[in-house]
């Protein structure tokens, strides 16, 4: 399968790879096309914005979390359906490892450029040059600048790239306030009752550059061969099982990818919203995801009914899945960054304290059970737990990897499971389907 494809990176983090990949999506989804966008590396925030901007869902991809196979897997499925695939790479081109550089150059994906231009002229080119000519077989595509003072600036930077046909054009500054951010990253797209307005201003700017101006028929040029690769057999491991999923602007850390994996392991899928007070659906077993409950305490805490439902659920021996955030509602209480105490649900004995630096951050993966291969997966966190319940296990680093301190516990009192560490399912679907089983299956 023959597909356009590109993978936008930068010099740094903070350089506008997610508003230039939204943009490009949404011009070319609003224009017919069929586009799929990947995110590099673990993320919940930046697709929730690429989702709405393509119009479909969006999976991430690395080579280490969710391995190189089902990487090459999900690019053949987004080829067979789309006419332009767009992966955002992650924190600088060649930062982490594996970086998206490796992931440019093993699934042959060319490289477009962004960098921030608003302190700089010559260096620009410099950046450009250096960014293109550092790893040997890397492709490139072109560089875009982002964040110019005016049209004087942009001819500027123009002139001095090495290679003048590979200038894409310029944004001017006033296009970066599309997406506004928080302490864990951006803003949900959900949350802004414009963000589809603002999306579309964006892409309207990127309309006038060179990029924006490119047709399908110069996007051939650029086209990424897709093999397809076989596909391994999922064991239906959690048929008849019922899992509840709470789902909303506290608990919206969710990879797409761990639901197609639960309902391969033949799992049903059953939503709820903690936040709208709906009660908590029949069910087998419960996750409650990563997100921001510290945002919403006031509302969580009155879902009184949630609260004596998890707490039967759990009397009654069947399992729940906690992971960040949604470990952090299942504490006693959660302590912000004003010093203010405010009850959660009282599952888990201790208390959870909101910081302003952050905890932990990086790839890790963590072993559930004697006889499945770890989860992988990563942690993101800015709150420490304070708690007199023993540590079940501990999340090791990727290899390759150093943890600062400790991994991330794995808690459990009775049948709850909790951890700030978030796993990819597909990776270890055994030991997945071990989260939401009860521990004698």
């Amino acid at each position: 399968m023959l597909t356009p494809a590109v993978l936008i990176a930068a010099p740094a983090s903070g350089q506008g790879k997610t508003t230039l990949t939204a943009a490009l999506a949404r011009l070319h989804s609003r224009a017919g096309r069929r586009v799929r966008v990947f995110k590099c590396g673990p993320d919940f925030l930046d697709p929730a914005w690429l989702a709405l901007a393509s119009g479909a869902p969006v999976d991430n991809l690395d080579l280490w979390i969710v391995g190189e196979a089902d990487c090459r897997a999900r690019l053949h499925r987004a080829a067979v359906e789309a006419d332009l695939i767009l992966v955002e790479g992650v924190m600088g081109l060649f930062d982490g490892e594996p970086s998206a550089a490796d992931l440019a150059l093993r699934l042959g994906l060319p490289v477009l450029t962004v960098i921030d231009a608003s302190a700089m002229v010559g260096t620009f080119g410099a950046l450009a040059w250096g960014l293109a000519s550092y790893r040997d077989g890397l492709q490139t595509m072109g560089v875009l600048a982002n964040r110019v003072a005016s049209p004087g600036h942009a001819d500027m930077l123009r002139a001095s790239l090495r290679e003048p046909r590979h200038w894409l054009g310029a944004m001017p500054r006033a296009a970066q306030a599309v997406m506004p951010e928080r302490h864990l990253g951006l803003v949900s797209a959900h949350e802004l009752p414009d963000a589809l307005a603002r999306l579309d201003a964006v892409a309207d700017t990127l309309a006038t550059t060179p990029l924006g101006q490119m047709t399908p028929a110069d996007w051939q040029a650029w086209a990424v061969p897709f093999a397809a690769p076989e596909q391994p057999t999922v064991p239906p491991l959690l048929a008849g099982c019922t899992i509840a999923i709470a789902r909303d602007a506290a608990f919206a850390f969710i990879y797409p990818a761990n639901l197609d994996c639960l309902r391969a392991l033949g799992a049903e899928l059953t939503f709820f919203s903690p936040l709208a007070h709906e009660p908590l659906p029949a069910c087998d077993a419960v996750w409650l995801p990563g997100g921001y409950p510290e945002l919403h305490l006031d509302r969580l805490a009155a879902h009184t009914g949630l609260r004596a439902a998890l707490h039967d659920h759990a009397a009654a021996g069947r399992p729940i899945w906690a992971e960040c955030g949604g470990m952090m509602a299942l504490f006693d209480q959660i302590v912000g960054t004003d010093g203010v105490a405010q009850p959660a649900w009282g599952l888990l004995p201790g208390s959870v304290t909101m910081q302003s630096r952050l905890a932990a951050l990086g790839p890790q993966q963590l072993a559930v059970t004697a006889t499945a291969p770890a989860l992988r997966g990563h942690t993101f966190h800015y709150s420490t737990c304070d708690t007199a319940l023993p540590v079940a296990v501990r999340s090791q680093a990727a290899p390759g990897r150093s943890l600062r301190g400790q991994g991330e516990a794995l808690y459990q009192r009775g049948s709850v499971r909790a951890s700030y560490f978030h796993p990819w399912f597909a990776s270890s679907p055994q030991a997945a389907a071990s989260l939401f089983l009860p521990e004698a299956a």
